[in-house]
């Protein structure tokens, strides 16, 4: 059985320790070399790096967020010990952990990590497939004669390099396929390496709950357990063909899945399928004035990013969530796709005159979907908005000074309420 030294990087016969340099940190599989289907997820990203720029924060608990009506983002892991996840509402998040510090995302300087990490990641392979800032699916099949090393060692390499080189740890799942790497990843971390061979899938995913499975969220959970799945074993009693019938090409999925089954290939330039941005109020408002100002700098975050990743969008979403929490989407299909914040605010604006005046928001968001490259955006302006042309080319022009004097050098007033 093979073995690998995650700290000096020597493969060799299954053993506790490392016979080079004594360390523990030894992986063992009976597929260890030949496995080349990988997940790496950095250790609590956002959390990591504060804690990696602010050293006062080491053995403190971090979470990354803002305000008490807003929601946690992630936390390290001291926070999360305390019970604290991503997405929790603030409050409770303090309350379970009232001595945690509190930092506020700081979205450019992960961005900018990110893309180191991915240097690296490219330096493997050709074909990454990014999920976010801080984790991406690696297929290194066919590489093990162009680095001279099998995908194990060079992906350990990878995690050796973060950790010196950048100063953050990453956690590698390694499998045979996209669905069993990404379940690995989460199984020793931090700065954990887990393996998961074809040789002990159906071992590993014996009574497992169908939760580990990626995309089923609540709603998906409660349709399952309605029709009695809770494990994959009882995904397994199903046939392939009721499965499809009850829960459409969601059923056939998880027919394969149940069996360790995931045709997926790991693709470079997976599809982005929507671009979008939100703020929850730090109190519940009517206020028109306030809730203009928000929308517009919504509609700048989700524009900002479109322009950086050469995308634009054909629909226009608007988000609002009462003070009840009811949740309210409304959809526009634009004349013509769009990357540009005034278009995308103008479209939304007019669905926002439509809101109950009489409630209270806690909630905006904005969004740009039905995707499509920024070549084929506003090729022409609305015959309409006699003013969208010139509105248009003073975005632009704007773009231009704050790309060359900071993203503070020109803020709209509407920005400032």
């Amino acid at each position: 059985m093979a073995s690998l030294c995650r700290d000096c990087l020597l493969t060799g016969p299954d053993s506790n320790r490392c016979a080079s340099c004594r360390s523990p940190r030894v992986i063992t599989h009976p597929e260890l070399l030949d496995l080349s289907i990988a997940h790496m997820d950095c250790d609590a990203f956002y959390a990591s790096v504060e804690k990696r720029d602010n050293p006062d924060l080491a053995d403190k608990p971090v979470i990354i967020g803002g305000g008490r009506r807003g929601v946690v983002s992630t936390a390290c892991y001291i926070a999360r010990i305390r019970g604290v996840k991503s997405a929790m509402p603030m409050f409770q998040a303090m309350k379970l952990c009232p001595d945690a510090v509190v930092v506020k995302p700081r979205m450019s300087i992960y961005a900018d990590i990110s893309r180191q990490i991915r240097q690296m990641m490219d330096e493997l392979s050709p074909a990454i497939e990014p999920l976010s800032l801080d984790e991406a699916f690696i297929d290194l099949t066919g590489t093990k004669k162009l680095h001279g090393a099998p995908p194990a060692v060079m992906l350990a390499k990878l995690t050796h390099r973060m950790r010196l080189e950048i100063g953050l740890t990453g956690s590698i799942g390694l499998s045979h396929n996209k669905f069993l790497a990404k379940i690995a990843s989460d199984l020793d971390k931090p700065h954990g390496f887990s393996v998961i061979g074809k040789c002990d899938t159906t071992s590993f995913l014996n009574n497992k709950p169908v939760r580990l499975i990626w995309g089923v969220g609540k709603a998906m959970q409660e349709s399952l357990e309605k029709a009695g799945i809770r494990s994959f074993n009882d995904l397994l009693r199903w046939e392939q063909r009721d499965l499809n019938e009850k829960f459409g090409q969601m059923g056939d999925r998880l027919w394969h899945l149940a069996r360790g089954e995931d045709f997926r290939v790991v693709k470079r330039n997976a599809l982005i399928k929507s671009i979008s941005n939100e703020t929850t109020f730090s109190q519940n408002t009517s206020d028109p004035i306030i809730l203009d100002g928000h929308l517009w700098r919504m509609c700048e975050k989700v524009s900002e990013r479109a322009k950086v990743k050469k995308l634009a969008g054909r629909v226009a979403t608007l988000k609002l969530k009462t003070s009840s929490h009811k949740i309210l989407t409304k959809r526009a299909t634009l004349r013509e796709a769009t990357q540009l914040a005034d278009t995308l605010y103008h479209a939304l604006r007019d669905m926002f005159e439509q809101r109950d005046l009489n409630t209270d928001y806690r909630l905006l968001g904005a969004g740009l979907s039905n995707l499509c490259p920024e070549s084929d955006a506003e090729r022409s302006y609305d015959m309409l908005d006699a003013k969208a042309e010139q509105r248009g080319k003073a975005e632009r022009a704007s773009d231009a000074i704050k790309e060359k004097f900071g993203p503070s050098a020109i803020i709209k007033g509407r920005a400032l309420r």
